[in-house]
């Protein structure tokens, strides 16, 4: 069963189960102010960045990380151009480092200089 590294836990859940299922039973706060009040409804709420075997991006994904606040997707099928996919969208595969950054789409990646 794949092992997901997340907020210092470590959660396990059998293959092809949605990333946003495994982190909200777990308690894991997915969405961040004020996004918290909208649970996503498709808007890209639940971004996070995932190190890891996850499914291939589909369009809707690939179509929702392409508009602002996010980065156009790089040429790839299974990252956007700075590593963030939708929870909602995502089934594990494997093993994930799973990231949820600041900002209201969790787009707010520090850079090196901020690191």
């Amino acid at each position: 069963m794949p092992q997901i590294q997340v907020q210092g836990r470590t959660l396990v859940c059998e293959v092809g189960t949605k990333l946003r299922q495994v982190l909200l039973q777990a308690g894991i706060p997915l969405y961040n102010p004020p996004a918290h009040v909208l649970n996503c409804r498709g808007l890209g709420t639940c971004a996070v960045q995932i190190e890891g075997a996850v499914s291939p991006m589909g369009w809707r994904e690939r179509a929702r990380l392409s508009l602002p606040p996010h980065q156009p997707p790089s040429t790839s099928a299974a990252q956007s151009g700075n590593g963030l996919r939708l929870a909602c969208q995502v089934q594990v595969l494997g093993d994930l480092k799973v990231t949820k950054w600041p900002g209201m789409w969790g787009q707010r990646i520090p850079t090196a200089s901020q690191t």
